[in-house]
């Protein structure tokens, strides 16, 4: 039986970097939004106001878990399980 990993590992070299293209683009995406709500958050705190601390660590927390979740749709490559 097949399975999501067996067949993507299987899969075209072009899709293969298709695939890894699009995950290290989406992962740069959510590190760049991850810094802004730092600064955000930091020139708030700076100001006195605390009340962007909370939903900014919610929302950078979100990203960490869909960041996390992507590695499980990046390819491992051909793996050669011939034992000669």
């Amino acid at each position: 039986m097949s399975t999501f990993r067996t067949s993507q590992n299987k899969a075209n070299p072009n899709k293969l970097n298709a695939i890894l293209s699009t995950v290290i683009f989406i992962l740069i995406l959510n590190v760049t939004m991850q810094i802004w709500l730092l600064y955000a958050s930091l020139n708030n705190a700076l100001d006195n106001n605390k009340e962007i601390l909370i939903p900014a660590f919610i929302a950078s927390m979100i990203l960490f878990l869909i960041g996390f979740g992507m590695l499980y749709f990046l390819p491992t490559g051909n793996i050669n399980n011939n034992k000669d």
